[in-house]
């Protein structure tokens, strides 16, 4: 019984972190497009170029990505065929989502982190920066997606428990908000 009444305040605790995340990185995006249009201005009016500003904005579009996918499993936007989902009952949805977080999204995870930490530990080793003279950082770069998939597995924890506590009854199904196709 101690388990069921910590799970609200663990998946609260969760669900809040990627909701703080997420929420940080999105101002990110009011960055990404005041460098860009300042890019743009220096470029045609000026006729000045920088690569560092131009990396710059490839590094914020990336952690925006990387770092807001968390954010987007959180609150349903990634992209679904909701053929039959939407039809079910909200048992019937907890099941899928349930069965698709252990069955699809943690191995993949997983798989990911694994493979690509001899990729992101061989750019630390030695530091690698941007053969184009840009921002001297491609290792941080690198590291964002190690960073995602912890994201994402602390979210796809708080996907389970929800799933778990609408399967027992103790929380409310999720209702599919998408637009329905006539």
């Amino acid at each position: 019984m101690q388990t069921a009444n910590r799970d609200p305040v663990l998946l609260a605790w969760l669900d809040g972190f990627t909701e703080v995340v997420g929420r940080s990185i999105a101002w990110l995006v009011i960055l990404m497009m005041a460098v860009q249009f300042a890019i743009v201005v220096m470029r045609y009016v000026f006729s000045l170029h920088s690569v560092v500003m131009q990396e710059s904005v490839m590094y914020m579009h990336a952690t925006v990505f990387m770092l807001g996918a968390a954010w987007t499993l959180r609150h349903d936007g990634h992209v679904r065929v909701d053929i039959f989902y939407r039809k079910l009952s909200a048992r019937g949805r907890a099941w899928i989502d349930l069965l698709g977080t252990l069955l699809l999204l943690f191995p993949v995870t997983l798989f990911i982190a694994i493979s690509s930490f001899g990729y992101v530990s061989s750019s630390w080793a030695i530091l690698e920066r941007s053969s184009d003279g840009g921002i001297p950082g491609v290792f941080l770069l690198k590291s964002l997606i190690l960073v995602m998939m912890a994201l994402l597995l602390v979210q796809s924890v708080a996907q389970v428990i929800r799933q778990v506590l609408i399967l027992r009854g103790k929380a409310p199904g999720n209702t599919p908000d998408h637009d329905e196709v006539v």
